[in-house]
């Protein structure tokens, strides 16, 4: 298998990370993870789709080798989306995403009306704008971001990360591939020879309260407002998926989604959990290609 060719947009102070899985002048596919990952856990569903699509990932902003700004606002995401679309000169985008980074495609299809052929969205991270509440975050929320700074960021080795994430729930049903390229890419080298996380516990926990305010429908946004009322003006089709052995949280924000996009339907992934492109990628192979059969 040819590894995925690696390269950057921007400059060190903007500078995003990207891969691209296959020949140019394919038809492109968009692929943007989830908080805390990075553009490789996309590695086998990339490879399945290359052979129909140019397909492109990016490390987002916090993540990765991607800049790491301090901004982590949902709008920051969608104009980095919209950024690599403009370098790349990138049309007719088929855009797949999962949890936060399904959003950034959901927002980033407003402020580039036409772009998109469709977007296959996996439980993405969505308030009801319609629906806010006044207040700051709950208690638990905010033990739980609390939580976040706990998080070991160093180790011995990726060997010994991979040790130690093999056993952990949250990674028990990813392949063994997705796992690998999480660790290795995940984590950068230190000069004594222990790897540290990319995305650092003060990163993440940065990038989390945003989420959890959406969560729990007190997101506000920043000077720009909050944009969750732009999924009205989504002028291609979705498909919001959710997994069958998903947390509640994530079936909610799913249904706020679909209760906003117009042009819009639904999956369910059995027998898989919110990284379902991590846990059963030939599945989510499937369900995409089954949705780009749809006429636009």
């Amino acid at each position: 298998m040819i590894d995925p060719h690696r390269f950057s947009i921007g400059p060190a102070e903007t500078e995003i990370a990207m891969l691209q899985w296959g020949e140019s002048g394919k038809p492109p596919a968009l692929l943007v993870h989830g908080t805390g990952f990075v553009a490789d856990v996309w590695d086998e569903v990339a490879r399945d789709l290359a052979s129909a699509y140019t397909v492109y990932a990016l490390d987002r902003r916090g993540h990765g080798a991607s800049h790491k700004p301090g901004a982590y606002h949902f709008l920051d995401y969608a104009d980095d989306v919209c950024r690599v679309i403009d370098e790349l000169e990138l049309r007719d985008v088929y855009g797949i995403g999962h949890s936060a980074g399904a959003t950034d495609l959901l927002l980033a299809a407003k402020l580039r009306p036409g772009l998109f052929t469709r977007l296959f969205v996996m439980e993405p991270t969505v308030m009801d704008p319609r629906a806010a509440r006044s207040g700051d975050l709950s208690d638990e929320s905010a033990v739980r971001l609390k939580s976040t700074l706990r998080r070991r960021a160093e180790f011995d080795s990726t060997d010994a990360v991979l040790e130690r994430y093999r056993a952990a729930p949250a990674f028990a049903d990813w392949t063994e591939t997705s796992l690998r390229a999480y660790v290795r890419h995940g984590f950068v080298p230190l000069a004594d020879g222990r790897v540290r996380l990319c995305c650092t516990p003060e990163i993440e926990s940065a990038i989390l309260r945003p989420i959890y305010e959406a969560m729990e429908q007190v997101y506000l946004g920043d000077a720009r407002g909050n944009p969750f009322s732009w999924l009205t003006e989504i002028d291609c089709q979705v498909r919001v998926t959710t997994a069958a052995n998903s947390g509640p949280i994530y079936k909610e924000m799913a249904r706020r989604a679909v209760s906003l996009i117009p042009r819009v339907s639904t999956l369910v992934f059995e027998d898989a959990g919110h990284c379902v492109a991590q846990e059963v990628p030939a599945a989510v192979v499937e369900a995409v290609r089954e949705f780009a059969k749809l006429g636009r």
